[in-house]
């Protein structure tokens, strides 16, 4: 009996690992910012709106403004697994007619898009 129960606590503990893996990995959503030319944007103000009519609005944000790195990327993290709409602006340029809306979001992952200002 002895002789099983250090391979059954291993298989125990590799469970738990498996399963808490699963629950740690959080929904969030790396969106890259390009100008109409393609080109990558920098210092682009984004944020997340949970419905079409609070995007419209610029009501009730599912998040704050992030702005886009030298690589033109923006993350937000700890999302829900739904679609959100994107509002990005940078002076005069905006997504506004350029796609504004994710799809669902794949929960536990890394979703990704590309929005484009002009």
């Amino acid at each position: 009996m002895k002789n099983l129960k250090y391979p059954l606590l291993a298989i125990g503990i590799a469970c738990l690992f498996a399963f808490s893996s699963v629950q740690l990995m959080k929904t969030s959503l790396t969106i890259t910012v390009r100008n109409e030319l393609g080109n990558i944007e920098e210092g682009v103000g984004v944020q997340l709106f949970p419905t079409e009519e609070d995007y419209r609005n610029e009501t009730n944000p599912a998040t704050e403004i992030e702005y886009s790195d030298k690589k033109g990327k923006v993350r937000f993290k700890d999302l829900e697994a739904k679609v959100y709409f994107v509002n990005a602006v940078k002076g005069d340029k905006n997504n506004i007619g350029a796609g504004v809306q994710t799809d669902t979001l794949q929960e536990g992952k890394v979703n990704k898009v590309t929005i484009i200002i002009e």
